[in-house]
């Protein structure tokens, strides 16, 4: 996975452990995939990457909100 801060994230899938070979809904869209996260779901490449940046705007903002609370 490549991206820094206020970078996009880019998770290499080129592995063939990330195709299943047979379409099933992505867990985030519910479209049609053949591709697998790192756990075997499936998921979208783009779809995935979409989560982590949400997933890492989310704890920064707990992080904000902890220190903030703390002072």
């Amino acid at each position: 996975m490549t991206g820094g801060p206020g970078q996009p994230v880019c998770l290499d899938w080129r592995d063939s452990r990330h195709w299943g070979g047979t379409d099933k809904p992505c867990r985030y869209c519910g479209k049609p995939t053949p591709l697998r996260d790192s756990k075997r779901s499936p998921a979208h490449k783009v779809c995935a990457e979409k989560r982590l940046v949400e997933q890492a705007a989310e704890a920064t903002e707990a992080y904000e909100s902890e220190r903030l609370q703390g002072l």
